[in-house]
């Protein structure tokens, strides 16, 4: 095993002291191809180029003398600290840190930073990086060579965001550009680069100044709100309670794409979407879609609002985690099931109707579950009843093998 382990954080700007020092009492140095130019290098040291970072790990916990490892930016975030510190690989390591590459882009473009997320894509991740930016004003994205600022252009589409776009930070080749989200595909980037993410109605609040990212504290507290906060009128399939029950079936994140079909006033929608998943709302009617941007501009939230006829209109939309369908009837739910969301949920008014749709979902590999809600509201000033409501709730979930996307 290596005496010694130093990761050292480059960021383009002369090493610190500590940083030279580690270089060179180092025997073995690892690092990307424009690391092992470094005239600091001793000649003598044996020079790894990263590729795979858990090859890479191999070799130094090999080594038999004391390795420095470089890396751009902080090698401490979303960087290569924590593959060398797996269990698998024993490594202990004193790492020097850089300035991140997300500081400096947002030092580039003289932004604030602590209200904005930060996610990595690759072609693994990339889907869920792009529905992050969807459901958030600002995020930071670390791109890869396959998931890089004209991948993310192309995923966005629909939705009009702003890119920031810096490529090869800190070194002679730097460019800051920025571009809109549906002409980065027009463009060649280099790598390394990060893409900043802005965009979204002025509605939105982000930061309140006491944590990084997202405020959870932004808006009322509850997971759903009650219908008067939407205005009042809401369809049958819209109450709080069968909305919560929805919410809960589903259970939307961050990083998901959710679809609210019938989304009639925007109230499931702008619940999913404070929850932190990206949501695209679809509704044939014009008056329900200006209602849930409304709705969304009200709550500070992002949605993508889709007018159109299903099933037909969600032909060509992008691939979705969780499905609520509140209208539309069985030929929806088939549709929707077509498609291999990990969870979907809708409501029935009569138990033949539930008996229908639960039948065709498990015939498309679901599991169902089936549940009677009923609900009694009371005027709680002579405790009388004001409103009695009955519903199905149906969901379906794909098995654990089928949910990876």
């Amino acid at each position: 095993m290596a005496d010694r382990v130093t990761v050292i954080g480059w960021d383009g700007s002369p090493l610190t002291e500590a940083a030279r020092g580690a270089l060179g009492a180092a025997t073995l140095v690892a690092g990307a191809a424009h690391h092992l130019t470094l005239p600091e290098i001793p000649p003598a040291a044996e020079r790894v180029r990263l590729g795979s970072l858990a090859l890479a790990a191999r070799r130094i916990a090999a080594h038999r003398g004391t390795a420095a490892v470089l890396a751009d930016g902080d090698p401490g975030f979303f960087g290569v600290v924590r593959t060398l510190r797996d269990p698998e690989f024993g490594l202990e390591v004193e790492v020097v840190p850089g300035v991140s590459s997300v500081a400096a882009a947002f030092a580039r473009a003289g932004m604030p930073w602590d209200d904005a997320q930060v996610v990595v894509a690759h072609p693994r991740t990339l889907r869920r990086a792009v529905n992050v930016c969807r459901a958030h004003p600002k995020v930071a994205v670390l791109t890869a060579p396959g998931a890089g600022p004209a991948e993310l252009g192309l995923l966005l589409d629909g939705v009009h965001r702003t890119f920031v776009i810096c490529e090869e930070l800190g070194t002679d080749n730097e460019r800051v550009s920025v571009v809109t989200s549906d002409k980065a595909a027009d463009h060649t980037w280099r790598d390394p680069n990060v893409v900043i993410v802005i965009g979204g109605h002025p509605g939105a609040v982000e930061g309140g100044g006491w944590i990084a990212g997202r405020d959870p504290a932004v808006g009322p507290r509850g997971w759903t709100q009650p219908d008067a906060a939407y205005g009042g009128g809401l369809g049958e399939g819209e109450s709080e309670l069968l909305r919560s029950a929805q919410l809960a079936r589903l259970g939307p994140r961050t990083g998901d794409l959710v679809w609210d079909i019938g989304c009639g006033a925007g109230a499931f929608a702008v619940d999913a979407a404070r929850a932190g998943a990206a949501v695209i709302a679809v509704d044939h009617d014009p008056a329900a879609c200006a209602r849930t941007d409304a709705a969304a501009r009200a709550f500070g939230v992002q949605l993508q609002i889709v007018q159109g006829e299903a099933p037909h209109v969600l032909e060509n939309l992008p691939e979705p985690d969780v499905v609520r369908v509140g209208g539309g009837g069985a030929a929806v739910v088939s549709a929707v099931a077509d498609r291999r969301p990990q969870r979907i949920v809708t409501h029935a008014a009569t138990r033949d109707a539930a008996e229908l749709v639960g039948r065709d979902l498990t015939e498309h590999g679901y599991h169902v579950e089936c549940a009677l809600l009923q609900s009694v509201e009371l005027d709680t000033r002579a405790w009388t009843e004001t409103e009695r409501s009955v519903a199905f709730l149906l969901s379906g979930e794909l098995p654990r093998r089928e949910t990876p996307r």
